[in-house]
């Protein structure tokens, strides 16, 4: 299998780089690097001590970690964060605790989100008098229907 190579510099030697868990894993693990309690619905800037540097073409997605989700409600505000390719700042998640009665305890080391490496298409926004016709037209939400 080939793999796409992500530099990764720790900012701090606390910080884990990440590793694929499996072969074949779309996302590799990102962990905090400090301790923080999250009471029900709070949210909170977790560290996790890395920055990275996405090739050019490509971006990366935060996504919350669904065993987390299930298990303790753990989630991310702005899923899928986004990291554009040029950008060299330090790593950071928007994790909430969607838990409506317990809270939820992070340690420094435990696994928070995870990363996707995707490639992507270079947009230019082409300004026109007027858009092709489909089918579907400017049905929205629920357009197709709720069963």
């Amino acid at each position: 299998m080939d793999y796409l190579e992500v530099p990764f510099l720790k900012l701090d030697e606390r910080a884990v780089v990440p590793e694929i868990a499996y072969d074949g894993d779309a996302g590799i693990d990102l962990r905090s690097l400090v301790n923080i309690t999250l009471a029900p619905f709070e949210r909170a800037l977790v560290p996790t001590g890395l920055a990275v540097a996405i090739p050019s073409g490509y971006a990366g997605f935060v996504l919350p970690r669904s065993g987390s989700a299930i298990k303790q409600g753990l989630s991310l505000v702005n899923a899928p964060g986004l990291i554009d390719s040029g950008y060299r700042g330090e790593l950071q998640c928007i994790v909430i605790n969607l838990d409506a009665n317990n809270p939820i305890d992070i340690h420094a080391g435990d696994r928070i989100a995870q990363l996707v490496v995707m490639k992507v298409e270079q947009v230019s926004a082409l300004e026109v008098e007027e858009l092709d016709s489909t089918t579907r037209g400017d049905g929205g939400f629920g357009s197709s229907g709720v069963s």
